[in-house]
This record gives structure tokens, sequence and C-alpha cells, in this order.
């Protein structure tokens, strides 16, 4: 600032009419300005202070004055201008017809004898997945909210609707509304995210094609630690199977999980997690034949359901960039144990009159997979299911109700090509043995377009 002066008083003094002076005066002059520089910059300063001393003021909020406005506050037609995202999905499926495809020996989420409740994964030949519309925008400076659209033909599903706190401090944060569970690893990833066209068997068998999504409350905890470690607790309706909906007050759902992770040098990093859900389920509905007559009975459960979750994920990148090789390798393992009591009807609704049976199972899962990016466009991944019916204790069963002991198991393979960030092209092999006395072998080639802004993915 001083040179600047300088140089401004050094033209103004050359710019002034040239008179005949004795060499003898040089000293003079120069003295003469050395004093104006000295006062344009002592007025130049007092000038300042006096700005800052108004601005200081003006600042200070007087008695019963409003409150102020945050400087990211909009106003007209630029008043709501979130961030959004459209997902386009497709594919091309060859794959066996099978009238009714469920998991056997697992209580099937949502089976209604239809062959299109599940987004159309289940579709043979070409077909859309859900168009996926995302909204996305901070509150203010203390709040961020998301909504999630899921479209299909003339269907329209409110996936999630949330927000969140920015910045409580102490690691803490909170989540309300419509969420994705933190349960697991999978979970709270939309299909889009997926390394594999569908999701593995386990979560099919546990949640049905959906995330396990429900409305209520999240509250994390990130402890200040140099070893990542998160704790989260949920409460909720519960709504979504293996719980179902119900009119009353408190929590249907409760759900806590526990998750650590670090680096191993600048490579290699790890996150290994434990999560727990439980819900209650009133007339929860499924359809099982009778060993009486044959014909397919209507159950009705009453009861809870208790799931355990184990979860592992290892990255590697070379020196940590994963733009041109990357491996990474996920694992999960869950337990679930129902405990209640079944009704049964026939497909009228009609009571059969044998009254409730007690019902309790013990089954489990799991799934290996490993994807290997090999160039930045190309990569490549296996991935294998295997489930284990368990023990399903029908006590004395007057229906005859059966049970099925089996151990559904798929392998595939898959390999995408992204010509960006935005844009993927998929081909997935894989050999189905889901469901008994049924070997599927299914091709899928998938699109997922991705137009908008979209935020950057969890580990």
């Amino acid at each position: 600032m001083q040179k600047k002066m300088l140089w401004v008083a050094l033209a103004w003094a050359f710019a002034q009419p040239a008179t005949a002076t004795p060499s003898g005066d040089v000293n003079t002059q120069l003295a003469e300005m050395q004093a104006q520089i000295a006062q344009m910059k002592a007025a130049y300063e007092a000038r300042i202070a006096a700005l800052e001393g108004k601005l200081a003021e003006a600042a200070k909020p007087g008695p019963g004055a409003a409150a102020v406005v945050p400087t990211n506050a909009r106003s007209g037609a630029a008043a709501f201008n979130p961030e959004v995202s459209l997902i386009l999905q497709g594919a091309y499926k060859e794959r066996k017809k099978v009238a009714e495809r469920q998991i056997s020996g697992f209580w099937s989420p949502g089976h209604d004898h239809a062959d299109d409740h599940d987004h159309g994964h289940d579709k043979r030949g070409f077909s859309l997945d859900h168009t996926e519309l995302v909204f996305s925008a901070n509150i203010d400076d203390t709040f961020r909210g998301q909504a999630t659209l899921a479209l299909l033909d003339d269907q329209v599903e409110l996936e999630e609707a949330w927000f969140q706190t920015l910045g409580l401090g102490h690691g803490v944060g909170l989540k309300a509304g419509r969420f994705f569970s933190g349960i697991g690893y999978l979970n709270e990833q939309h299909p889009h995210q997926w390394d594999f066209y569908d999701q593995p068997l386990m979560y099919k068998a546990l949640f049905g094609e959906h995330s396990y999504a429900q409305d209520g409350v999240q509250a994390k905890w990130v402890a200040p630690t140099d070893l990542f470690v998160e704790l989260g607790a949920e409460f909720g309706r519960g709504q979504n199977f293996p719980g179902t909906e119900r009119n009353s007050n408190g929590a249907n759902s409760r759900a806590l999980f526990a998750r650590v992770g670090d680096d191993w040098g600048t490579s290699h990093s790890w996150r290994a997690g434990l999560s727990y859900l439980r819900t209650e389920a009133r007339d929860r509905q499924a359809h099982m034949e009778s060993g009486l007559t044959g014909d397919h009975v209507v159950a009705g459960f009453d009861g809870r359901s208790r799931v355990w979750l184990a979860d592992f994920v290892y990255k590697w990148a070379p020196e940590g960039n994963p733009k041109y090789r990357n491996f990474k390798f996920q694992a999960e393992y869950f337990r679930r144990r129902e405990d209640g009591r079944l009704s049964t009807a026939d497909e009228d609704g009609v009571d059969l009159g044998v009254g409730n049976t007690p019902y309790a199972s013990r089954q489990s899962g799991f799934y290996l997979q490993g994807v290997y990016q090999f160039t930045p466009n190309w990569r490549a991944g296996l991935r294998y299911d295997r489930l284990n019916s368990g023990r399903q204790d029908l006590g004395n069963n007057p229906a005859d109700l059966e049970t099925v002991d089996y151990r559904p198991r798929r392998s595939s393979v898959m390999v995408d090509y992204s010509w960006s960030e935005y844009s993927r092209l998929r081909l997935q092999l894989a050999r189905d043995r889901s469901m008994q006395g049924v070997t599927d072998n299914q091709v899928t080639l998938q699109y997922i377009m991705s137009l908008g802004s979209h935020g950057a993915h969890k580990f």
C-alpha cells in the first residue's frame, strides 16, 4: 500500500507545471514531496479507520432488531435452486420363464403371484428399470435435505425424503425423514451404485429388491481418533419387510450399527461393521403350500424379526489413486431369527379354522464379491451368493404347511465399460440356483446414464 501511494504522489508531482529551479533546491523539493506523501498516508489511514468503525457499529444488533438473513438466502426466481440429478437405467435380460420367482425356503417379501413387483428386475427381454430423480441442497448453514423419486411406467415412489444436520460438532450427526437404513454395507446404496446388476441374494431374502428404508430418525457419532470409529442408532416406523405397516405410537423398528476402518499405508484401506435390526410384524402374508390339500395357503405371521449383519470391505489403489487401477473386495453375512404365530386362510381370505400355529425360524446367508478396474474405463467382477434356509419350526402345524430345507446359491460374473463417471454399460452372466429344482442361466446387458450433478459415493 505504501509503494502504491508513493507512485501516486510521484505521478502527481511530475504532472505539475515545470518551473525553473536551481539545482541547489533539489533537496528542498524532495523534502516537500516526502511531507506530502506522509500527509496523504495519514489521511488515507484515518479514513479507513473511520469506515471500519462504522462497519463494526452497524454489525451490532440493536434492541428489537430483526434476525440477520443468512448470506446464502435467495429470493425471487432463484429462491429454489437445488442440485438435481436424473439416473436413467434399463436392461435386456435373457432368463427362464418362471411363474412365481422366489428364493426357496425363505419368506418372500411382497410375494403376490406377480412377476413385476420389483422394479422390473425379473422381466425378460427389453425393459426399463426405475428412473431415479434426486433433489438435494443445503437448507441453511445448519441443515441439508434430499428427496429421491423412483419412476417406473405410471408409478412414482418416494424412496427417500430426509434432512440432516451440518456441523453440530463433536462428531455428532442427525438425520430424520425417510431414509435407507445404515445397517450393513450395501443397504444405503441406490441401484446405480451397485457393482452388479442386481443385489446379492441375502438382501433379496432380507428386504426384497429394495434396500431397507424406514420413516424415523438416525443418530451417528464419529470418534475423534486416528482409527475410524462410527456408532449409530435408528428408531423408525418399521413399515417395510420384515416388519409391517402399523398405525401405532412409538417405534416399530430399532437398529444399531458400529463401524471401524483404517488405512494400510498409502495403497490399502478397509472397513468392518456390525449391525442389528429388530422390527415387529402383524399379519405379514406369504403363500405356502398345504400338505393336506396341495393348495396354496395364505399364511399370516404375527411376531418379531431380528437380524444381525456383519460386513467387511477392502480397497486397493496404487498410491491411493484409483483412477487407473483399483480393486475392491466386499463381503456380508447375516443371521435372522423370527418368533411368533401363523394364521392360515385360503386364497380368497377365508379362515381355515385351524387356529394359530407357533412359528420360529433361524436362517443365515452370505455373499463374497471382488471387482477389479484394470484400465480407467474397464472393470470386471465376480460374486458368489449362498443362503441357508435353516430351521423353520411350525409346532404341531394343524394345516400341515410345508417348509423347504434348501441352500439357495448363485454365481455371477460381470464386465462393464464407463465412458465417464456419468455413463456405464454392463454385461453380466449368472448361474442362478436360488429356486429349488431350477437352474437359471441368465444374461443381462444394462445401461446406467447420469444427468446433472451427482455427489460422491460413500466408501
